[in-house]
C-alpha cells in the first residue's frame, strides 16, 4: 500500500511540474523587453517558478524553473538555454526547499533579520548597476527577436535607481515585517532563490558566452525577481486559503 501511495505521489508531482513548466514557458514569452548587448530579455516567467515552488517544494519547482524556461529560451536564445536549465532549475529548487523545509524551524524574528539584510543586498545591488549601466539615454527593444532598431528610447536619470534601490529595500524588510510567518518565509526564499538566479546569469554570461555586457542583466534580473515577488506572494495566499492542505 505504501508503495502504491508513493507512486501515486511521484505521479501526481510529475504532473503538476510538467504543467507549471508549460506555465513558466507561456510567461517567459508573453511580455520581454530584449537586451541586444547580452542576447537576453526581461520576461515575467519568475512569478510561475516562485508560485510552483512555493506551492509545490522544490522538485516541482526545479522542474517547472529549469524546463519551462530552458524551452523557452529555445525558441528565442538558444544561447542560454543550457545555462538556465541548470540555473533557474536551482532557483525552483531554493525557493522550494527553503520555504517547505529549512526555514519551518527559525524563528520569526531570526528570518525577519535575514529578510532584511538581503533586501538592503537587492536594492544596494539595484541601484549601484542601474545607476551604472542603465541610466542616461537607455534604449528599449521591445519583442523577441529584437528589432534592428529601439522600439523606443527614453531617458532616466541616475537618482530614478537610488529611488528605486530604496523602495525596494522599504518593501522587502516591510513584508518581512507585516506578514505572517508563512508569507514571511516565502518572501525570504524568493529574495535567496532570486539572487542565485542574478548570479548565475552573470557568471554564465561572463564566462561560458564571454559577454562583458554582462552586468547590465542585473537591474533587469533583479526586476524580475521583484515582479514575480509581488504578484507570487498574493496568488499563493489565495491558493492556500482555497486549499489548505497544500501548507504540509
Amino acid at each position: 500500500m505504501k508503495v502504491e501511495d508513493s507512486s501515486m505521489k511521484i505521479a501526481l508531482q510529475l504532473a503538476i511540474a510538467a504543467v507549471f513548466a508549460a506555465l513558466v514557458c507561456v510567461a517567459t514569452l508573453v511580455f520581454v523587453v530584449s537586451v541586444p548587448a547580452t542576447g537576453g530579455y526581461f520576461n515575467v516567467g519568475e512569478t510561475v517558478i516562485y508560485v510552483a515552488a512555493l506551492l509545490f517544494g522544490p522538485l516541482v519547482g526545479a522542474f517547472a524553473g529549469g524546463v519551462g524556461a530552458a524551452i523557452a529560451d529555445m525558441f528565442v536564445a538558444p544561447q542560454f538555454a543550457l545555462g538556465t536549465l541548470v540555473i533557474k532549475g536551482c532557483e525552483g529548487a531554493i525557493v522550494g526547499f527553503l520555504n517547505k523545509k529549512a526555514l519551518r524551524k527559525i524563528s520569526r524574528s531570526n528570518w525577519r533579520m535575514y529578510t532584511a539584510l538581503l533586501g538592503v543586498i537587492v536594492g544596494l545591488l539595484l541601484a549601484i548597476t542601474g545607476s551604472l549601466y542603465l541610466s542616461g539615454d537607455v534604449q528599449l527593444y521591445l519583442g523577441i527577436p529584437p528589432p534592428t532598431a529601439p522600439t523606443l528610447t527614453v531617458f532616466i536619470p541616475a537618482e530614478i535607481w537610488y529611488v528605486l534601490g530604496g523602495v525596494v529595500v522599504l518593501l522587502i524588510i516591510l513584508m518581512g515585517i507585516k506578514v505572517e510567518p508563512e508569507s514571511g518565509r516565502a518572501v525570504f526564499s524568493m529574495i535567496v532563490g532570486g539572487l542565485e538566479m542574478v548570479i548565475g546569469y552573470f557568471l554564465y554570461e561572463q564566462l561560458a558566452l564571454s559577454k562583458p555586457a554582462a552586468i547590465l542583466e542585473i537591474p533587469i534580473n533583479i526586476g524580475q525577481i521583484i515582479v514575480g515577488l509581488v504578484v507570487a506572494i498574493p496568488v499563493v495566499r489565495i491558493v492556500l486559503r482555497s486549499l489548505p492542505q497544500l501548507k504540509s
